[in-house]
């Protein structure tokens, strides 16, 4: 005979897996909350310090480190999200104008760019361990220089719509709209993808220490020295960022790319050296060049290192499971082959 259940002790477990679940949703909706609030911190504190080098109405600037984090957060995070970064374009533009309908479209633009790139590079396999030539190439064509044409279009578009800027200014501002969301991604999510895996290092060498800094300390040195000089000096950073690019690969070349475009950044500001005497657009295609040309570079390079070392890492295990499988089968031949001892057959004629 079957023996139910009791009714009240069935109420109370169904009770209890109900105040499970709701707890464990309350608690995820918590966090999600949270994330959300961290993200509009993060774009509101980063456009500010990008605000720094404002070169049109006092908010277009050559670089927008939100793009940056504005892709990252979705690589890491998902598309959920969106509030936060729309949160934060919002809080940003809404202080700068020129008026609310205005401000509304333009944080819808900077919403939609780092969606767009998001999932262009999704759609097209886009790995956050940038280890491959594949995903450096992606996030230069896709990431920076095609899903930013959004953002720029769209707010240079309604900063002349609403007659904040006239049509002349408008490609002179869109290009400098572009190049600081195009060198958003380019410079800061290299490094926040490189900064998540990298680890303290121990047992390092006391010469790879200063390997390392004497890498850092060049590129500023050289970086400086080339945008305010009154030669063109500017590929004298490329060596210093293949050494970085060959030599550690995404973890020391993040870190160059980001310094010499910041430098870069500041003398096309101030129009020192190479971009003395040039007008705004002719500055912006200068410094596109160069931080495109910088940030290709490091990229390519180090995802062709790193494939390299992980193919030679592959090659090198498979030469020793191919070795322990060639000792164990000579092993087992070696032990077929000795003699056995056979009792003799005895002749039945004895």
């Amino acid at each position: 005979m079957v023996r139910r259940a009791s009714p009240g002790v069935t109420a109370d477990a169904r009770a209890g897996m109900i105040d499970v679940a709701r707890s464990e949703r309350l608690r995820r909706y918590t966090v999600e909350g949270l994330r959300v609030v961290a993200v509009a911190a993060a774009y509101y504190v980063s456009a500010k310090i990008g605000l720094q080098q404002q070169l049109v109405r006092g908010q277009v600037t050559p670089l927008w480190p939100p793009t940056g984090i504005a892709l990252v957060v979705l690589m890491l995070w998902g598309l959920r999200m969106w509030p936060g970064i729309a949160l934060g374009a919002f809080l940003v533009n809404v202080m700068l104008g020129p008026s609310i309908l205005p401000v509304l479209a333009i944080a819808v633009g900077n919403t939609l760019a780092p969606i767009c790139a998001y999932l262009l590079l999704r759609r097209v396999g886009f790995r956050i361990e940038l280890d491959r030539l594949q995903d450096a190439l992606s996030l230069v064509f896709l990431g920076a220089l095609g899903g930013m044409l959004i953002s720029a279009t769209l707010g240079t578009g309604v900063l002349v719509a609403s007659g904040a800027l006239t049509a002349q200014d408008f490609w002179p501002t869109w290009s400098v709209w572009w190049t600081g969301d195009a060198m958003g991604v380019l410079v800061i999510a290299p490094f926040l993808l490189a900064a998540r895996t990298v680890r303290w290092p121990r047992g390092t060498p006391v010469l790879r220490w200063v390997e390392a800094l004497a890498l850092v300390g060049g590129t500023a040195a050289v970086t400086a020295v080339a945008t305010h000089s009154s030669l063109n000096l500017l590929f004298l950073v490329v060596p210093f960022v293949i050494w970085a690019a060959f030599r550690f690969q995404l973890a020391g070349a993040a870190p160059c790319v980001l310094i010499a475009s910041v430098i870069a950044i500041d003398a096309g500001a101030t129009g020192s050296g190479p971009f003395a005497g040039q007008d705004l657009l002719a500055k912006m295609v200068i410094l596109q060049a160069f931080n495109g040309t910088v940030s290709l570079t490091a990229l390519l390079l180090a995802a062709v290192i790193t494939e390299r070392n992980r193919t030679l890492r592959e090659i090198e295990e498979a030469c020793e499971r191919l070795t322990e499988a060639l000792s164990r089968l000579a092993s087992n031949e070696g032990l077929d082959q000795l003699p056995t001892s056979r009792p003799k057959r005895r002749d039945r004629r004895e």
